[in-house]
């Protein structure tokens, strides 16, 4: 007879009541995934360390093109989870998802997220076959950059057809990556609806203003079109249900961002206690030290199934992957902000320095709280898609 999992650990057998037909080998890592993620942290570590990201981030670009570009180029990242016929490699998003935790692990500031994640899924959801192979074979290329506008945030964005095609104006705020993205998907209100437009933006027409956030990883920035000129993306009447597609799959990238974030703070919390020593004795064998240790374990264990869950949901299209996708959000956040917050404490008095690289996993966590909604958002949200909400 099985044993049950420890409290807050979802164990394979319990996810089998979100009613996926798909058993344990699909949560388990194939051999290809394990290379992926061993030739990913070998890279990341000798380019994304502390010092590097702090560089990164306060360069003009926010991260290292060059790092994007050996992504890309060497590995193929930007195209794991994209179709052949558009340049990609065709897995799925349980491959992305190994390289978004391998990159949440050294809080990279690449905009894998936005790009691929967010925009790639946009346009692949759009069905927009025109669309998707003028953009997709050079996102997956690593020589575009993109991201969404309006899906996270509500935006006065109106379109209007002018002499010359479709234009838009208004303005967007707290775009994430918004600054320096090449392709910017919109969602706007046309005369007949909202609607997806693509808008390659230029500096005559689109005003792109950085704002002053708190994780600096994450840049993002307020978007105003002055009749800046687009495209229409997909058919008029589907775009809600893109958003709240793109939303989901935003939620799953995430979760996976946050397990690899969790992931590193326990390691580098262990090296600690097991070297600094107190009274004698190394301090990671006190038993309060313990216990915080192992009720950290037991939640991002919990943390990593449901990761792994939710991403097996997105890349087999289950019609689970709401309730996945929200369920990842809750616990993976929760255990990231638990994480980050040992991280710092544990550390003594130097884990309370700005210096110390404990504070660029706290600005993270913190600030994704909200980059998809709340915890309280999704608790509601999962309510009412089990019934349970009044």
């Amino acid at each position: 007879m099985s044993q049950p999992a420890p409290h807050g650990c979802v164990s394979f057998r319990e996810v089998r009541m979100f009613q996926l037909d798909v058993g344990p080998e699909v949560l388990s890592e194939t051999d290809e995934q394990l290379q992926l993620r061993s030739v990913l942290r070998d890279l990341l570590g000798q380019c994304c360390g502390p010092e590097r990201v702090r560089a990164q981030v306060e360069s003009s670009r926010g991260y290292d093109q060059v790092l994007w570009e050996r992504l890309a180029g060497e590995i193929g990242v930007q195209g794991l989870a994209l179709p052949e016929e558009y340049g990609g490699a065709g897995y799925t998003y349980a491959e992305l998802a190994v390289a978004l935790e391998e990159l949440g692990r050294v809080v990279c500031p690449a905009p894998l997220l936005t790009a691929v994640v967010l925009a790639g899924h946009a346009l692949l959801a759009s069905g927009d076959r025109r669309a998707c192979a003028r953009w997709l074979p050079e996102i997956a290329s690593g020589g575009l950059t993109a991201t969404v506008v309006g899906f996270l945030h509500p935006a006065a964005v109106t379109a209007e057809r002018g002499p010359d095609g479709w234009v838009l104006r208004g303005e967007a705020d707290f775009v994430p990556d918004g600054e320096g993205a090449d392709l910017l998907l919109v969602m706007a209100r046309a005369p007949d609806g909202e609607r997806l437009f693509a808008c390659e933006p230029d500096g005559a027409t689109c005003d792109r203003t950085a704002r002053r956030v708190l994780d600096p990883t994450r840049r993002q920035a307020l978007v105003r079109f002055r009749g800046a000129r687009a495209e229409p993306v997909g058919e008029d009447g589907q775009a809600a249900g893109v958003v709240a597609g793109v939303l989901d799959a935003g939620r799953v990238g995430l979760a996976a961002e946050h397990v690899g974030g969790s992931g590193h703070a326990l390691d580098a919390l262990l090296g600690h206690v097991s070297g600094r020593t107190q009274f004698g004795r190394a301090i990671g064998s006190f038993q309060a030290v313990k216990h915080r240790l192992a009720d950290l374990l037991v939640e991002i264990e919990g943390a990593r199934s449901a990761s792994a869950y939710a991403s097996a949901c997105l890349a087999v299209a289950s019609p689970e992957l709401p309730l996945a996708a929200g369920a990842a959000a809750v616990v993976c956040t929760g255990a990231y902000r638990l994480a980050t917050t040992e991280y710092v404490q544990l550390h003594g008095g130097i884990g309370f320095t700005w210096e110390h690289p404990a504070h660029l996993y706290v600005r993270r966590a913190r600030a994704d709280e909200a980059l998809f909604g709340t915890s309280d958002d999704h608790r509601l949200r999962l309510a009412g898609l089990l019934g349970l909400a009044r």
